[in-house]
């Protein structure tokens, strides 16, 4: 499954994830891993403000293809969450779901599972999320 999600209540902070990320695409921040969310294709900013057609869509990810890419740092200005970081050599930092490897490094040296790439770990806290923002629409509509 090419997909991410976090747990904020069961991270402790270990920085295992930003560590271990091969594409050095995860940061924590006020003890929350920030990557990217890969928005759909038709609403990544980043995909869209790229001139160069560096970042594409492939496989369920949003990635950079290095060869086109000239490090202009557009994407990372549009970047909402500012999961995406060029460094002082225009080499754009961004998670690519390690679309080319069998397994997610955040994942599994993750201690708690915070972060999961489980389809069924996904879809509950997809739900529960959901489930959160009906109960806070319905207070506020009190």
């Amino acid at each position: 499954m090419n997909d991410l999600t976090l747990n904020a209540e069961l991270c402790v902070d270990c920085m295992n994830c930003e560590r271990n990320c091969p594409q050095n695409a995860i940061h924590v921040t006020n003890n929350v891993p920030l990557f990217c969310m890969h928005c759909s294709p038709d609403k990544a900013p980043c995909l869209q403000v790229c001139s160069e057609g560096a970042i594409e869509a492939l496989g369920g990810a949003i990635i950079v293809n290095d060869e086109k890419c000239i490090g202009c740092g557009s994407c990372e200005t549009v970047c909402p969450i500012g999961a995406i970081n060029v460094d002082r050599f225009g080499t754009v930092h961004k998670c690519n779901l390690c679309i080319d490897k069998d397994s997610k490094e955040c994942v599994s040296k993750c201690p708690t599972g915070a972060l999961t790439d489980d389809p069924e770990e996904i879809k509950a806290e997809k739900q529960k999320k959901i489930a959160n923002d009906l109960n806070r629409i319905k207070e506020i509509y009190k």
